[in-house]
């Protein structure tokens, strides 16, 4: 019988938000004890009513209804075995706790039977099963926790162990069982089973911050979503604070323990603070940019390029008044909101024709950093996008004096975090060459490799 109290929970209980319980005669007695059990095992708010009483308005919700009906002879079994056949044709789950053998309540989705006793005492099987209905059934609502407490569990371990790198290596070292996890929530979103009992703002908030921790949309889309730039470290405390919400609304205490949160956003906002700390960024915050303007892949261009920076001379920045369009089917502008030092004694051409075009469209389009080299008058910017929404509102181009004598790994790196660049002159070299020699990269000139096409780059290999 306990085998199949607990099929009947794990069937009905998790998915159904509605419940109730009937009986009549003395099962009405066992259904108004069962009810405060399962209230108070299940965190539940749970009609009781007379198995006839139950209208068609009741049934309109659907619930999960636990029906009294052990002992029940004659007449009165058929009554209510119409009954139960009206509760399965409004799309209800009626559960029937009836005498062994009875099988007049076919109509039922789930019928749990129990011994032949007297009819007078059978009532007290009803209520017994009752009990244990309950129990199995707070048990199959916190077991769809159990994926979630896994997956916070992890990054509280990974947080806490204090390993080394940033909150990208962090999120890149839990992603594999993050995966797997986030794989068996999403099936029970699909298949229905969480709708009995996390809320759907809950469901929806959980999904779309795992959808981001596992890579599946893209980081530079977390402020349109959440008004916030988003970075690895943000995302993985997002998906906490999502967690904990989820596994407290599925949470149900049987043996009177309540799980609680671990604080563990300290140790995870760290790694944003590392980025904030690189001079090139806090010249960049110096122009007056607003820190939720800079996405986080702005941030880790700007931190890769920080070696090759040697010196940045002055700065103009930029307002976009306007939609930019990547078609270039707009009418986009581009103002002057602040200057300072060189850039306060330049021309700008924006002065006299404030059309957004060129390099600074590129950069506007594609939300990316550029190093530049100016056709007219030689001098390196870099131009740095400010993004709102996922639409740039303006530029800062900071002037700079670049470095000559990087170390061959130093340049390298610089040219891995930049756009991808060190893959792209591999590609472009081994496309007639048999290998990629990167120690010539130190014979060609830095300014060069940052600004030229590839294809004019891979000359250098070629003899």
């Amino acid at each position: 019988m306990r085998g199949d109290i607990e099929a009947a929970a794990q069937q009905v209980a998790p998915s159904r938000r509605y419940w109730a319980i009937v009986g009549n005669g003395a099962n009405r007695i066992a259904a108004e004890e069962v009810r405060i059990k399962l209230s108070e095992l299940c965190y539940k708010a749970i009609a009781c009513d007379g198995t006839e009483d139950k209208k068609h308005i009741d049934l309109s919700s659907e619930p999960m209804i636990l029906v009294c009906a052990a002992g029940l002879q004659g007449s009165t079994a058929d009554d209510v075995a119409k009954e139960v056949a009206i509760y399965r044709a409004h799309k209800a789950a009626p559960v029937v706790i009836a005498t062994q053998g009875e099988e007049r309540f076919s109509a039922a989705l789930q019928v749990i039977a129990v011994p032949e006793v007297h009819p007078r005492l059978a009532f007290i099987l009803s209520a017994m099963v009752g009990h244990l209905f309950g129990y199995e059934a707070a048990l199959a609502i916190d077991a769809q926790a159990r994926p979630l407490r896994e997956a916070r569990a992890a990054i509280d371990s990974a947080v806490a162990a204090g390993l080394p790198g940033d909150g990208e290596s962090l999120l890149r070292g839990l992603r594999p069982l993050l995966t797997t996890l986030a794989s068996r929530y999403f099936d029970g979103l699909r298949s229905g089973e969480y709708n009995g009992h996390l809320e759907a703002s809950s469901a929806v908030r959980l999904a779309i911050v795992w959808r981001f921790a596992l890579g599946s949309v893209p980081l530079e889309s977390y402020q349109v979503e959440y008004g916030k730039v988003g970075t690895p470290a943000v995302v993985l405390e997002d998906l906490v604070a999502a967690l904990t919400s989820a596994i407290d609304e599925l949470t149900r205490p049987v043996d009177a323990i309540k799980h609680q949160a671990k604080t563990v956003t300290v140790g995870i906002s760290r790694s944003d603070e590392t980025l904030m700390q690189v001079p090139l960024v806090k010249e960049v915050l110096s122009t007056g940019v607003s820190r939720d303007r800079l996405t986080y892949s702005t941030l880790r261009t700007l931190s890769a390029l920080e070696p090759l920076v040697d010196e940045v001379l002055g700065y103009t920045r930029y307002a976009i008044e306007g939609h930019v369009d990547p078609a270039g089917r707009d009418e986009a502008r581009i103002v002057i909101v602040d200057r300072g030092g060189l850039a306060r004694d330049l021309q700008s051409r924006t002065t006299d024709d404030p059309q957004l075009r060129g390099t600074k469209r590129l950069v506007a389009v594609e939300h990316t950093v550029l190093v530049a080299k100016g056709r007219n008058d030689g001098r390196t910017v870099v131009i740095v996008p400010e993004i709102k929404d996922g639409e740039t509102t303006g530029l800062s181009l900071l002037h700079v004096h670049l470095r000559n004598d990087l170390a061959l790994p130093t340049l390298r790196s610089v040219l891995q975090g930049y756009r991808n660049r060190y893959a792209a002159i591999k590609h472009a070299v081994t496309e007639t060459e048999p290998i990629f020699r990167d120690d010539l990269l130190t014979d060609v000139p830095v300014i060069e490799l940052m600004t030229e096409p590839v294809n004019l780059l891979a000359e250098h290999w070629r003899s």
